[in-house]
Parts: C-alpha cells; structure tokens; sequence
C-alpha cells in the first residue's frame, strides 16, 4: 500500500438494490481506515451512477480491470456464489487482499481451489461469516470458553426463516443446487458457522437436507421453475468436546420465528435468540449457573463493539466489525478470521451433511 488507508474495489455494488447496497459500503464509508477507490457494476452506467453515489474515484464494468488497478489495495467481492469463483481468484492473481462473502464458493472444491491460490499468493484475506462480528455472539463464544456453563453437555440452535415461496419471483437461480446460494450453503452456512464458533466443533454428524417444496412460482404469471436446492436441513451429532447436539435451519413459507440457541452444562445453562434472522442482530442471551433458580439476561459488553458510533445498526453492524479485524490483519501482516481456510472447513462440513443424508442418515465423521 502506498497511502495510511487501505485503498478498497469493491464488485456488485450497484446503488440501488444487493448485499453491498445494505450492508457493506454503509459499513466501509464510516470505517476511517477505508478509502473507497473502486466500484464495479455489471453496466458503466450503474458503475458510474455508484461511483457518484458513494464518492468513489474509479468506476469498472469490467472486473479484471478493477482487480489489475494499482489504485487498490483489498477486492471486496459480494455478488451471486456462481461468481465468486472466477472473481476471488482474478483478484488473488493479481496478488490483491480479499473479502468474498459467504459461501466462498458454490462447492467445496472452488473453496479449496480459492484457498490454496490465497496461500501461495501470501495475502490476507476473509470470508464474510459476519455473525463472528455480533457482540452478542463474541460474549456467548466468551461465556462458553470461561466456563459459564461448566462441561458442555447438551446444545440446539434451530434457525426458522420465511419466504420460500417467493424466491423464485426475485431469486429463480437459487433453485439450482448447483449454483450454490440455498438454505444449504447460506442460513446453514451462516448458522453452523456461528454455532461452531461458542459450542465447539463437530466429530460426527448424521444429518437430513431435503426439499420439502420442490417447485417455486416466477415472476411471470402462471410459470414455475424446479427445485432441486434444499431447503430443511436437520442435523445431529457429537461436537469434539463430548456434547451431543441438534440443529434445525429452515427456509419456510410463512412467519419465521428466527434464531435460537441453547447450551446446557454440568454448572449452568444460557440461551440467546434473536427475530432478525440471518443478520444475528439484537440477540438477546440469559443465563443462571452456580445454583441460580431462574434464567436472567445478561448484559453485553460494550469493549465488544469495535467500530465507530458512524456504523449504522443492522446489516451494517457486523459486516463493519468485521471489516475492521480484517483492517487489522492487513496493517499489521497478520491473520485475519474468518479467512478462506476456515471457509473451506466450513464447506466440508456442508458437504458431509450432504454425504450423510445421501445415505439415509448414515452418521459421518467430520
């Protein structure tokens, strides 16, 4: 880098709908050790209607072009899974850091692929599981690992959310498995990431991936588009430690009732939950250890909010936070986390659950 901020491009970030829209450039425009230098659009016209809307210097039509740029330092890329792929791996060959979002890639062997250029190449990078950014999930992680609850015995997390029928109005390409962006690979993805991170990782798993509405209205009356991506996933097993535990992520129809998780220990029990569904904001934890009779919340800590009061709350909340470890890592030449290594452990992990339900239920070691 040539200037005291990182010198950010980010892909898909058109001003007027996206993941970018809402989440991350509210975030990097309040984070001061981010300078927005690029933006890339499918269109010039969008590109340049962004790179007005967000003060960016350079607009792109083209991502090679944007990735080849001396004038940026960190490729953001949040565009549709089947694009990450080609995307990640232009950016790395150009020797820039990279943030993809989840899931890094639209199968285990493309995060791989990602992953092992990432290394060879010596730059940082992340994977953006944002909900490691949520105060609420850091102090949970914190209470778990301190000892809160004793020895782990027991924990759930169920994730319920809505709108099923309705992807194939706005999201048709989701239908296809294979373009990896489903209940699978993303509210799982997310959920068993933040999961994984307080209780502990898995040893074996035996698990369900089905899809129990296998056909999706379009946007255009009267058609229809298959469905062969999952949307119910149910998993139980043993986590490294000894617990045994059980996970629920659904996309249904109607009224989501959002996340919930449980841990039951030798000392004690605490649960956090939350309506905001895969944002993992305004999760609210109780607790009672040490022979308390009743479940009482618990308050957050305030040193786990690490950016500044400019970052909007909601989407942009946790993506900002974790912008700013990645910020860190950079700066400093360390390592930044979630990085593309565990993106691909998490992928392996999505893929025995696929392995395991391809077999009947069959419990499979992890």
């Amino acid at each position: 880098m040539t200037s005291d901020k990182i010198r950010l491009g980010i892909v898909g970030a058109n001003p007027k709908y996206g993941w970018s829209m809402r989440a991350h450039l509210p975030a990097l425009l309040a984070l001061p050790e981010y300078e927005l230098s690029a933006v890339c659009t499918s269109s010039p016209e969008t590109a340049a209607e962004s790179a007005k809307a967000y003060g960016a210097k350079s607009a792109f039509h083209d991502y090679h072009e944007m990735v080849a740029s001396p004038e940026v330092d960190l490729v953001s890329i949040s565009v549709r899974v089947p694009l990450h792929h080609d995307m990640v791996m232009a950016a790395l060959a150009a020797g820039k850091h990279v943030f993809c979002e989840w899931p890094l890639g639209a199968n285990l062997a493309e995060a791989q692929e990602m992953d092992a250029l990432a290394r060879s190449k010596g730059v940082t990078n992340m994977v953006g599981l944002q909900a490691r950014g949520a105060p609420a999930i850091l102090h949970l992680k914190d209470l778990i690992s301190q000892g809160y609850v004793g020895e782990v015995l027991a924990c759930n997390m169920s994730m319920f959310l809505p709108g099923v029928l309705q992807r194939g109005k706005t999201m048709p390409w989701m239908a296809d498995r294979e373009k990896g962006g489903n209940t699978l690979t993303i509210g799982t993805g997310h959920a068993i990431d933040a999961f994984c991170f307080c209780a502990g990782e898995f040893r074996e798993i035996s698990a369900k991936v089905a899809t129990q509405v296998p056909e999706w209205e379009t946007s255009e009356p009267g058609e229809t588009v298959p469905v062969n991506a999952a949307d119910n996933v149910l998993i139980n097993g043993t986590l490294v430690g000894g617990a045994v535990a059980s996970v629920h992520v659904a996309t249904i129809p109607w009224h989501g009732t959002g996340w919930r998780m449980e841990v039951y220990g030798r000392e004690g029990t605490l649960t956090a939950s939350s309506q905001e569904m895969i944002q993992y904001g305004n999760i609210s934890i109780s607790g009672a250890h040490g022979g308390e009779t009743q479940l009482a919340e618990l308050s957050i800590p305030e040193a786990l909010t690490h950016v500044p009061g400019e970052v909007p709350m909601g989407a942009p909340f946790n993506v900002g936070q974790i912008y700013r470890s990645l910020g860190q890592a950079i700066n400093s030449g360390g390592k930044a986390t979630p990085d593309f290594g565990l993106a691909v452990e998490r992928h392996r992990l999505l893929a025995a659950m696929e392995q395991s339900s391809n077999a009947g239920g069959k419990s499979v070691t992890v």
